[in-house]
């Protein structure tokens, strides 16, 4: 009988490998990545503006398209982009959203904010959204580990060093967002990943309407960027300091926002009520975008992504959406953002991103579920190469937003990069 188990065992392992070695192939020979990759080349050679309906450069979106930067665009280009970010840097360490050439600059509203640094620029901030400053971090990072500039870090930017910049808006979270109820950071009520938030029509600024809670993508961005800046600095005191905090942070972040019940996280814990009507269950949407900056966080176990996955993959169909980039589901009823953009399975509010779900994708990877992610990621590549780079897609696929959006790009150029070769960076399986 042990002898017939052994010979069971080494034919299903000999199976599997075969099986892995064919995807492996399949993968490496795809040519729609293989378009798509050099697709997204072509595009990030050509700026780093959002997209085309875009003026500004958002930190947010560079974030997501710096690797891909590099990759084309001369290094001192990319740097040049991170040293205004950090020129317009505020004294208390807060981060601005994005900055923009004053000629040109649209007269929306915008509270902006100058510097001597860059006399013929304007910065500002959306203050309903709690992730600049660890996309700033997280930007800084990727270019150092990437082109291998740690001297970068010392230079000295509007008075103080690259790091201590990193530092200050590490800081600022800490000091100005954090909730000590809870040991977490806050905002504005937004949807998921969200900029906008429901009192005002069009949503981007705090004011005494707004209704402030803790949501789990803020908290997973900074649980990002304070891993990042622990490898930043090294093994020095302050890198325990931070690691300290992260460690806090993680731990928080399953106590308060993980709901073990329903294998999610919830939308929003509400610090001053909600503004939703009272009998509105939101603990019922499934967060799709901070589901997956939580996995990439590490917050999740291998299991616990394999049940979010299958629970994307069923929100996508009963939406009837064509990617996993559906934002949320259900979506928040028409209504219930005034801003006329947010209705139900509109833009941010259950509109279908591959901003998002490509680094789902990455998630997949990294627990090791290589099959599920090169399937799910064909319909983002294939849509794709129809029609361009779009920022978001309506449910039956029509594309809307910025036709050249580099946040795109850039989420599938890592993709790919990723499912060519899963240990890239160095990733870890976890879980």
């Amino acid at each position: 009988m042990r002898r017939l188990l052994t010979i069971l065992a080494v034919a299903f392992l000999t199976a599997s490998c075969a099986q892995t070695a064919a995807l492996n192939r399949t993968i490496a020979e795809d040519k729609l990545m293989a378009q798509v990759d050099s697709m997204a080349k072509a595009l990030a050679a050509t700026g780093f503006n959002a997209g085309s309906v875009y003026k500004e450069i958002w930190i947010r979106d560079f974030n997501t398209f710096i690797e891909l930067s590099l990759e084309v665009m001369p290094r001192a280009e990319v740097r040049e982009v991170l040293d205004t970010f950090l020129d317009f840097q505020a004294a208390d360490g807060n981060v601005p959203d994005a900055f923009v050439v004053v000629a040109t600059a649209d007269n929306l509203g915008y509270k902006y904010r100058f510097c001597e640094a860059h006399p013929d620029m304007a910065a500002h901030k959306n203050t309903v959204e709690t992730d600049q400053e660890s996309s700033l971090v997280q930007a800084v990072a990727q270019y150092v580990a990437i082109t291998g500039d740690y001297d970068y870090l010392k230079e000295v930017r509007a008075g103080k060093t690259v790091l201590g910049h990193l530092e200050d808006a590490m800081m600022y979270l800490r000091g100005n967002k954090w909730n000590d109820t809870y040991g977490l950071i806050t905002g504005a009520t937004t949807a998921d990943w969200g900029d906008v938030q429901p009192e005002h029509g069009w949503g981007v600024e705090i004011d005494e309407n707004t209704h402030y809670t803790i949501d789990i993508y803020d908290n997973a961005m900074f649980a990002l960027a304070l891993d990042e800046l622990c490898m930043l600095e090294g093994g020095s005191n302050s890198a325990d300091r931070w690691l300290n905090l992260r460690d806090t942070l993680k731990k928080n972040i399953r106590t308060h926002l993980w709901d073990a019940k329903r294998q999610k996280f919830r939308p929003h814990i509400y610090l001053n009520g909600s503004p939703f009507p009272a009998d509105f269950n939101e603990d019922e949407i499934y967060y799709h975008g901070g589901t997956a900056v939580a996995a990439l966080a590490g917050i999740l176990t291998k299991k616990e992504v394999a049940n979010a996955n299958r629970r994307m993959l069923a929100n996508m169909k009963a939406a009837g959406a064509q990617s996993i980039g559906l934002t949320l589901y259900p979506a928040y009823p028409d209504g219930f953002f005034a801003n006329p953009m947010m209705g139900a399975y509109q833009y941010q509010n259950g509109g279908d991103w591959t901003w998002f779900g490509a680094r789902w994708i990455e998630v997949l990877v990294r627990y090791g579920m290589i099959r599920e992610a090169y399937d799910e990621l064909k319909p983002m590549l294939q849509r794709t190469v129809d029609g361009g780079f779009y920022e978001w897609y309506h449910l039956d696929g029509t594309p809307v937003g910025s036709g050249t959006y580099r946040g795109t790009a850039g989420v599938l150029y890592r993709a790919i990069k990723v499912l060519r070769r899963p240990s890239y960076y160095e990733l870890k399986r976890i879980g």
